[in-house]
C-alpha cells in the first residue's frame, strides 16, 4: 500500500495537508495518513477528503467511539452501528431497521465501505446527502432512527467524563456540537477500506478464479448475457459501482419514488443508487427496500423478472423479454462470481469494531 496525503483533481481538494507542527486549521492533531490499497492507486483517482476535515489519529478515534455509542439516540439504546454492523460489512441483516420507538424503516440500510471514493458526493439510496459528514446528521434526528435532538445529543455527550477532553484533542475545543461529531464520524468512515477479496488478490496475481468464477466474469462482462457492468463497474473499476441513479426495473409504479422524490423531476422516479457489489456475501438482504433474501433471488430479477415503468433505466435492454435470460449455469457462475469480491478480513478488522468490547 501507498501513502499519501495531498492530492487535487477535477477542482477539488482530495487530500488535505497538515504543517510540519502537524497544526490542521488552528488545531494541533496528529495526521493520519489514509491507507489507499494498491488497486485503488492503480485503477482510480485518489479519495476525496475536505479541506476543512483533514483525517488524523485523534479524529479517527474519536469518530469510532460515538458510531458506537449508544447516548446519540434519544433514548440510550441504540447507535450508528445498531443499523450498520461490522459483520454485515455495516449494513443491516433486517430488511428493514428499527429505530428507538420500536417503528420499521423503509428502506434496507447501505452498507458503508468505500465511501470515501464516492466521486458526486451524493449519499443514501436517493442522494440526499452531498456528503459523509452530511449524511451522518440525520439518523440522529430521524423520528423512525434515534429519534434525538442534536442539542440533546450533543449535551448528553458535553457531561460526560471523557468526551471533553476526546474533542479538545481531536479538534481544538471541548465544547461539543453535530459539526464536530459528524466530522469525526465521518473521519472514521473514510477508514472503512475494503480491497482484499479474492478477486482483488487475483488482479494483483496472488490468487486464481476456478473455471466457475471465471465463467461468471465472463457472465458479467458480457453484453449479451449478464449485461451487469455498465452500472457496477469491471476489473478497472474496483469500486464495483457506478455510484449512479438508476431504475432497475423493480416496480410498475412506486410508492417510494426515490432520487426522483429528492429532486422533484418525475424521470427520476423509482431511481436509486446502484450499491457496490463488493461484500455481498455479508450484505443480504438486497436492493434498496430489501426485497431480495438472496443472490440467486438477485440474478432472477434480472435474468427474467424486469418490470417495465416509464422511468425504467435504458440499460435494461431487454425488459421486454422479461430479463437477459441466464441459463442455470451461467446463473451459478455469476454467483460464484459476485461471491469472489466478498472481502473477509474487512468485516473482521480489528480497527473497525466497537472500541468498548
Amino acid at each position: 500500500m501507498k501513502r499519501c496525503l495531498i492530492y487535487f483533481s477535477l477542482g477539488f481538494v482530495l487530500l488535505s495537508c497538515s504543517t510540519d507542527d502537524g497544526k490542521v486549521d488552528g488545531y494541533t492533531a496528529t495526521p493520519l495518513e489514509l491507507q489507499i490499497p494498491q488497486i485503488f492507486e492503480d485503477r482510480i483517482l485518489p479519495p476525496v477528503i475536505p479541506a476543512d476535515n483533514p483525517q488524523t489519529v485523534e479524529g479517527v478515534a474519536l469518530g469510532r467511539k460515538l458510531f458506537f455509542d449508544k447516548r446519540l439516540s434519544a433514548d440510550n439504546t441504540l447507535a450508528c452501528a445498531g443499523c450498520h454492523s461490522p459483520a454485515n460489512a455495516f449494513s443491516d441483516a433486517r430488511q428493514f431497521s428499527v429505530g428507538i420507538d420500536g417503528i420499521e424503516g423503509t428502506r434496507n440500510s447501505m452498507p458503508l465501505f468505500n465511501l470515501a471514493w464516492n466521486y458526486n458526493e451524493l449519499f443514501f439510496w436517493d442522494g440526499r446527502a452531498n456528503s459523509i459528514e452530511n449524511q451522518a446528521l440525520e439518523p440522529v434526528v430521524d423520528p423512525i432512527e434515534m429519534h434525538n435532538t442534536w442539542s440533546e445529543a450533543a449535551n448528553s455527550l458535553q457531561s460526560d467524563s471523557e468526551y471533553p477532553e476526546l474533542f479538545q484533542q481531536a479538534f481544538g475545543t471541548s465544547t461539543i456540537d453535530s459539526v464536530l461529531v459528524t466530522k469525526a464520524i465521518a473521519q472514521f468512515l473514510r477508514t472503512l477500506i475494503s480491497a482484499n477479496s479474492k478477486f482483488d488478490r487475483y488482479l494483483m496475481g496472488t490468487a486464481e478464479l476456478s473455471p466457475e468464477e471465471q465463467n461468471g466474469l465472463n457472465v458479467f462482462m458480457d453484453e449479451n448475457r449478464g449485461d451487469c457492468f455498465h452500472c457496477h463497474g469491471n476489473p478497472n473499476n474496483p469500486l464495483w459501482t457506478d455510484n449512479i441513479f438508476h431504475n432497475n426495473g423493480l416496480d410498475e409504479s412506486f410508492s417510494d419514488r426515490g432520487r426522483g422524490a429528492v429532486t422533484g423531476d418525475p424521470r427520476e422516479f423509482g431511481q436509486f443508487k446502484s450499491p457496490s457489489l463488493r461484500n455481498l456475501e455479508f450484505t443480504a438482504p438486497y436492493m434498496h427496500d430489501g426485497r431480495f433474501e438472496t443472490i440467486e433471488e438477485v440474478i432472477d430479477h434480472y435474468s427474467e423478472g424486469l418490470v417495465y415503468s416509464e422511468t425504467i433505466d435504458p440499460l435494461m435492454k431487454k425488459v421486454a423479454e422479461g430479463g437477459v435470460g441466464l441459463s442455470e449455469q451461467d446463473k451459478a457462475d455469476l454467483k460464484a462470481f459476485l461471491l469472489t469480491l466478498s472481502d473477509p478480513s474487512f468485516v473482521n478488522n480489528p480497527d473497525f469494531q466497537d472500541p468498548n468490547q
